[in-house]
């Protein structure tokens, strides 16, 4: 059967997936001090590259290549992933003290990147487990 559209499902399994991977990183010393240090070009890379990588997993195994008649959805799917991704990180962080969103918004923001990378990934895979 062919899912067609982005459902409660679908959001609880990157919610999930997202969670998974974001609580080990963001317990990560190593995480918070990128954050603090990591410049912006390395930053912009590593947003590049979680996009880039949600892009090729969501069309190889969430569409298996059959985005034709659904190239809308196909980019709202990888959009929505980051999103609830960074939210989810930075929940996660909040809860733990470690999002600075109003002494060092920077930090902040850098920390949340650094850690929806691996985390972009995990509620990708598990958001395609039943798909298609």
């Amino acid at each position: 059967m062919s899912k067609q559209s982005f459902n409660v499902e679908d959001a609880g399994q990157i919610f999930v997936g997202a969670f998974a991977l974001a609580v080990p990183i963001s317990f990560s010393e190593e995480a918070w001090r990128l954050g603090e240090s990591l410049p912006w070009l390395n930053l912009l890379l590593l947003f590049a590259l979680s996009i880039t990588f949600l892009t090729l997993y969501t069309y190889e195994s969430v569409f298996q290549r059959n985005i034709s008649q659904r190239k809308g959805e196909f980019i709202y799917r990888i959009f929505i992933a980051y999103f609830m991704t960074a939210c989810v990180v930075a929940l996660v962080l909040f809860s733990i003290d470690k999002l600075p969103l109003l002494d060092l918004p920077i930090v902040a923001l850098k920390r949340v990147i650094i850690i929806a990378m691996p985390a972009s990934m995990g509620a990708i895979i598990v958001d395609s487990f039943d798909k298609e």
